[in-house]
């Protein structure tokens, strides 16, 4: 029995296929640069890309479980081709997925809920190792630049989602249902830039910018318009199960989610 793991060289998809390896099945990585995958040598590398079908012509075969993305690009686009991924699927006799959403309910969730696959929708706040883009600043200015520094965000390790996955995938129980994934505690951009500060033994400072600098900076970046608005809502006034921690990482895995401050201890010398 084979699983398959989409984004696996990803920041979660990597933890995904640690995990599936640690439950003693074989794992199958989907992506698009198979050359410089860097993922255990018992990991079957595949090339393909989730949004253009025609690339992926055998990935599906022989296998009973898949941890799918639902994002099709940099610029957080959700993936359109979510008929023909579950067309695929279906054919192919898998029988679960695990879906790592984008902010929005799109077409892999919709293709999914009207399959005949097993879905399970795994909805992480948002990943400790998205800190790792202040690296350059507080490297060079000791200083970050972001909006809303004192949301708070019920954001998870990414050991945690691919722990969940892994967990969800083999040992099944939990079709048709929606996770909301977060860490011990929610912790604003202040608070998590003071935690890092801590770590390295370094003062560090946050300016806060507007959500027009702000908007600006993400248009930059490539974010359509729709994306951006759920974006700034999202960051602005997050909903209340956002903030709330989960007891998700504690009742699928039976044990309680790493902190940041753990996440720190393996990832600060990035900062110094």
């Amino acid at each position: 029995m084979t699983y398959l793991v989409t984004g696996a060289t990803g920041k979660a998809g990597r933890w995904v296929v640690e995990h599936l390896l640690r439950e003693g099945v074989a794992v199958r990585a989907l992506t698009r640069d198979p050359a410089n995958a860097r993922l255990p040598e018992r990991v079957e590398v595949v090339a393909g890309d989730l949004t253009d079908p025609a690339t992926l012509d055998g990935v599906f075969d022989g296998v009973v479980g898949a941890h799918l993305l639902t994002t099709g690009g940099a610029d957080g686009a959700g993936l359109r081709t979510g008929p023909e991924l579950a067309a695929l699927a279906e054919k192919a006799g898998v029988r679960r997925v695990t879906l790592l959403w984008n902010g929005r309910v799109g077409p892999v969730e919709e293709a999914f809920a009207a399959s005949g696959v097993e879905w399970t929708s795994l909805r992480p706040v948002d990943f400790m190792g998205n800190v790792r883009h202040w690296a350059p600043a507080i490297r060079d200015e000791g200083a970050v630049r972001e909006p809303f520094a004192d949301v708070p965000s019920g954001f998870v390790d990414e050991y945690d989602v691919g722990a969940v996955a892994a967990a969800v995938l083999v040992r099944g129980g939990h079709a048709g249902r929606s996770y909301v994934i977060t860490g011990p505690r929610p912790l604003s951009k202040r608070e998590r830039l003071a935690a890092i500060s801590s770590a390295i033994g370094r003062p560090l400072r946050l300016v806060e910018l507007s959500e027009e600098e702000a908007r600006e900076r993400w248009r930059r970046a490539g974010f359509d318009d729709d994306f951006l608005e759920v974006y700034a809502a999202w960051q602005s006034a997050p909903p209340p199960e956002t903030v709330a921690v989960s007891p998700a990482v504690r009742e699928i895995t039976g044990r309680e989610p790493r902190t940041f401050e753990r996440w720190l201890a393996d990832n600060a010398g990035i900062f110094r």
